[in-house]
């Protein structure tokens, strides 16, 4: 369970300095890397994909994190 945590922090925090250009603290780095995980993971299981090890799942875990990222922008934009 605390590796899952911490490949989430990481792929959240990956995934903040892609999109954002910075982290944006350790909670929200967190919350974003485990919804990006479970994002990421459907995506790659609907693709037919299976990530293998540490580095597909943290892979795995980024690209859903950017994904989710993209779309929080997507409606904060809108709402503005």
């Amino acid at each position: 369970m605390l590796w899952y945590i911490l490949i989430g922090l990481v792929s959240g925090w990956i995934a903040n300095l892609i999109v954002n250009g910075s982290g944006s603290g350790l909670i929200i780095n967190l919350i974003v890397g485990i919804i990006g995980g479970f994002l990421g993971g459907w995506i790659v299981e609907a693709l037919g994909w299976l990530p293998v090890g540490t580095f597909g799942t943290l892979l795995t875990s980024v690209l859903g994190a950017i994904i989710l990222l993209f779309i929080v922008s997507i409606i904060t934009r809108r709402s503005s």
